[in-house]
């Protein structure tokens, strides 16, 4: 996700979407790499109607389009382009049932491990979960464009 408008319309059939810093995994460049066929859900917050999107999507690095999508004078390395085969909007039923924008609705997170506590737990790390909690928390400040 980045700032409204962050998809950026192309012309009829083409969307492209930045490819921002993450993990390092790569894991949908790795997809797209084996299986070009893409799926993606547009969430508005606030609004009950999603929008679907599906195509077939290509990795790219053209520099004019990666500096159209630069934020704070970052460029993203890559962009993803989707040739769009179908685009419809979803019927606000998901959202209604899950009160995904009522925050009164939510559930109770106590007890809801961090990704700090998770991360420490399931990658053996020798690191405390403070000290894992603060590379996350420098990531997001440091690492978000």
């Amino acid at each position: 996700g980045d700032p409204a408008g962050f998809v950026q319309v192309l012309d009829d059939q083409h969307i492209a979407i930045p490819d921002r810093l993450g993990n390092r995994r790569i894991d949908t460049f790795q997809n797209v790499l084996e299986n070009p066929k893409v799926g993606l859900i547009f969430l508005v917050p606030g609004k009950t109607e999603t929008l679907r999107v599906s195509g077939e999507a290509r990795i790219v690095r053209d520099d004019e389009l990666r500096q159209s999508m630069a934020i704070s004078g970052r460029a993203p390395d890559f962009a993803m382009v989707v040739y769009v085969e179908s685009a419809f909007m979803h019927c606000p039923k998901c959202m209604l049932r899950s009160h995904l924008w009522q925050p009164d609705a939510w559930p109770d997170l106590i007890g809801t491990p961090s990704l700090a506590e998770t991360t420490v737990k399931h990658a053996n790390l020798d690191l405390s979960v403070e000290q894992v909690q603060e590379l996350v928390d420098n990531d997001a400040r440091e690492r978000l464009y």
